[in-house]
């Protein structure tokens, strides 16, 4: 279902080019935005006591679409998936994955250090742009199955946002209806944000300069998981 990328295919175009800039630009910004909840949610967040399904939804809706680490692997896990069932069934293994540790984490009090689980994510991004790249073949002979690697990176998607979450102390009165709450927006802002991606890559994938622009999207992709890789591993040591 994926089709790895000839690394020949590759040019330098005024699109590749723009959205290297806008990816690399995003990660920059990215200790304001990856995994974050603004000043004013996370007030709300620690204030808030008992059953808040709409304001709960809208805050896992708002996190999944401000969420630039969990889009830019699913644009990498999407990218060349053709199939309206092959993209069913990736992101159906990666929300099983990201549900089940975000809500498992926060309701046990997991607790991991943001700036590595934010770190692994970031190498979450690497491992799909060089997988799209067909670069593990031929490295090493070997193609990973994409089906477990996207459960395995779901769950760590999830433990991150968990240890965010846990940080803002919810009130653990109504904790198991408001975090399923939040999880549902979160995958309802998955949907819309996959819808976008899906029907922009339709339009893409129509043009005839797709396959060589193909190759600098993906190592776009890359750099912006290197960086921000890089950025949390700078916070880790010296934040």
């Amino acid at each position: 279902m994926n089709s790895p990328i000839s690394s020949t295919r590759s040019t330098r175009t005024p699109l590749t080019i723009a959205l290297l800039a806008g990816l690399l630009l995003t990660v920059i910004a990215g200790p304001l935005f990856a995994h974050a909840v603004t000043e004013g949610d996370k007030g709300y967040i620690m204030e808030i006591w008992g059953v808040q399904i709409i304001p709960f939804i809208y805050l896992g809706a708002k996190h999944m679409i401000t969420g630039y680490d969990h889009l830019l692997f699913l644009f990498g896990v999407v990218f060349f998936l053709y199939k309206l069932k092959h993209v069913a069934l990736y992101v159906t293994l990666f929300a099983v994955g990201h549900s089940t540790t975000m809500l498992l984490g926060v309701y046990f009090g997991w607790s991991v250090n943001a700036y590595l689980i934010d770190a692994v994510i970031g190498l979450s991004v690497v491992y799909k742009a060089l997988d799209n790249l067909g670069a593990y073949q031929r490295w090493f002979d070997v193609q990973p199955n994409t089906r477990v690697a996207t459960l395995i990176f779901g769950l760590i998607h999830g433990l991150g946002l968990a240890t965010k979450i846990l940080e803002y102390e919810i009130a653990d009165e109504g904790l198991l209806p408001n975090l399923i709450a939040f999880n549902a927006g979160v995958e309802l802002g998955q949907l819309l944000a996959l819808s976008i991606i899906l029907i922009a890559m339709g339009f893409w994938r129509r043009t005839s300069g797709f396959w060589s622009q193909a190759y600098t999207a993906n190592v776009a992709m890359m750099s912006a998981g290197f960086i921000l890789v890089g950025l949390q591993l700078t916070g880790y040591f010296y934040g």
